[in-house]
């Protein structure tokens, strides 16, 4: 399709980018911590580190990685929260030949056995909360080194105060025993004795798995290629360019970082392009914690904040907020779920900075559409592909439709990944014959190529901007003795955006919906229990049986109606 949107660009915004400017991401990643020696890189619990002390710690951690004999393209599994341990890690992992994984410290037994055995990862570095977890799954899984890092690591002397708080005081760290883990900074200590050696990598290796829930109800890993990466950090530097110029002038990006590193929007849209732009992440551990997130913000004057919808509400209701000072906050970019008009509108009278919508996938690094940075209202749509990058309307056969017309979003660039990690039947599900990836939500495009996402092909539920897929739930809730059958769908939350609901028919008529989600909370990740549970006698099918979820979709949205 021709690229009507180019007319509609900021001013200054490049319709293509350079994506061979670099080999690697790792080459992008060095020139920073040489250009930008002097600059705090990451903030966490008051205290920062420097690209310099970065660059230190992830050549020393890298060299310990490599001594323990791991060929090129090794998966490295990560399993943390924010904390300054996880950047070291992964520039470590990279600057190594290896590939990330990135891994959802709250997953159950179950979620993280499926990922290290999928991925074939050979080491994972996990924070001690979560080793409890590890251990459970460790002999069914390739993965022969484990680092084991404490909250405290890297904190310095307030270090050793905070682990005694998080492991005496908050019994934050459940019981493990993992006889041949190593501590991280022992991991540290060590590398520093020896040399990294720097891997030949070209655009074409692999350097993050990012899982993403599959249609069969197993995650899959989206194969993110140095180039992928690399070009998305280009083109989220590009377009936000016009924000960064407009006044006032800073003197270093400042971005929040509340959104979990493993997840693909905070990775490169925090991270990578802080590393790019020389800027510096402020890391909050745990979101969650409102008036905690709020008292860190009133610490600092931040520049940029990108967030989902339900942060964005929470934060506005938490008292305090109000008088935080927003007088630098130049963007804020919200993507992972749809973004509410009434909680964008809040968000300018508050922090005076409109919202900035955009859109993408764990499969497109993530981005591939955005509102201008430096925009003054809130569109409702998502806004314009950014450089390099072609969007299609199609229909079910592929051919592209009429503009004003719906249809799936399909789409082209640098930033698409290479396919499924060893899944190539699902990567061919997904993709076009003529090259566009098929992302599975409903979309029109306008006369101007501003996009809007009209409904969802796929069964998938977003809570609070992570996908859930119905077929994992239903798997686990029909491995309860007490079900005969069920299904799952997502229904409107005004919290989360979206929640899931389950319809069980019995085979034990004692069954409570209590038992119910206490039993997916064993086998699941918060977020995926079942919010909703209603029992029935039978469930609508298709005339071979099948499950139809559109049915109990409609018939919500008709009661609601």
């Amino acid at each position: 399709m021709e690229r009507i949107w180019l007319k509609h660009y900021p001013a200054g915004v490049p319709s293509d980018i350079d994506v061979n400017q670099y080999s690697s991401l790792v080459e992008l990643l060095e020139e920073s911590f040489a250009k930008f020696a002097d600059r705090k890189a990451f903030i966490c619990m008051d205290k920062s580190i420097s690209y310099r002390e970065l660059d230190e710690m992830s050549r020393a951690l890298g060299a310990f990685l490599q001594s323990k004999g791991m060929p090129k393209g090794a998966r490295v599994a990560l399993m943390m929260p924010n904390v300054l341990q996880y950047p070291v890690a992964t520039a470590a992992v990279l600057r190594a030949g290896y590939s990330v994984v990135n891994v959802n410290p709250l997953y159950t037994p179950r979620e993280l056995e499926h990922q290290l055995k999928d991925s074939g990862a050979e080491a994972i570095i996990v924070l001690e909360n979560f080793a409890g977890t590890v251990q459970q799954v460790l002999g069914k899984t390739s993965v022969k080194h484990v680092i084991v890092g404490s909250m405290g690591d890297l904190l310095g002397f307030k270090g050793v105060i905070v682990n005694l708080v998080v492991r005496k005081v908050k019994k934050m760290v459940p019981a493990w025993s993992i006889p041949r883990a190593i501590a991280f900074n022992d991991a540290l200590a060590a590398g520093r004795g020896m040399k990294l050696d720097k891997p030949k990598l070209t655009p074409d290796d692999v350097a993050f798995l990012q899982y993403t829930g599959g249609t069969t109800g197993v995650s899959k890993g989206a194969t993110l290629l140095h180039r992928n990466i690399v070009a998305n950090i280009l083109q989220n530097d590009a377009w936000l360019q016009p924000a960064v110029k407009k006044p006032p002038q800073v003197d270093q990006l400042f971005i929040v970082c509340a959104l979990p590193l493993y997840h693909i929007f905070a990775l490169t849209a925090c991270f990578m392009l802080a590393m790019r732009a020389g800027g510096v992440n402020l890391l909050i551990p745990n979101p969650r914690d409102m008036p905690g997130f709020i008292k860190e913000l009133q610490k600092y004057q931040v520049n940029s904040f990108p967030a989902v919808n339900t942060l964005y509400n929470g934060l506005l209701n938490t008292p305090g907020f109000d008088k935080l000072d927003f007088s630098k906050l130049k963007t804020s970019f919200g993507g992972g779920m749809a973004t509410q008009k009434p909680v964008a509108e809040k968000w300018l009278a508050v922090t005076g900075c409109a919202l900035s919508e955009g859109y993408g996938l764990s499969e497109t690094a993530p981005t591939l559409t955005c509102n201008p940075a430096d925009t003054d209202k809130f569109s409702g749509s998502i806004g314009l592909p950014v450089p390099s990058t072609y969007l299609s309307i199609r229909d079910d056969d592929g051919k592209e439709l009429p503009l004003g017309e719906a249809g799936e979003i399909c789409a082209k660039g640098p930033q698409v990944m290479a396919g499924y990690w060893n899944r190539p039947d699902e990567t061919a599900k997904v993709m076009t014959a003529d090259g566009y990836f098929r992302t599975g939500d409903i979309g029109v495009m306008d006369e101007r190529g501003y996009t809007k996402i009209v409904d969802r092909k796929k069964d998938m539920i977003l809570v609070s901007g992570f996908n859930v897929y119905p077929n994992e739930i239903e798997e686990v809730i029909a491995g309860h003795a007490g079900v005969l059958e069920c299904a799952v769908i997502g229904v409107p939350d005004a919290k989360s955006g979206e929640a899931v609901k389950a319809f069980i028919v019995r085979k034990d008529p004692a069954l409570t919906a209590e038992e119910v989600v206490k039993y997916c909370g064993t086998q699941l990740t918060g977020y995926k229990v079942p919010k909703q549970i209603e029992f029935r006698t039978e469930l609508p099918k298709t005339n071979v049986g099948k499950i139809l979820r559109r049915e109990l979709r409609d018939e919500k949205k008709a009661a609601a109606a």
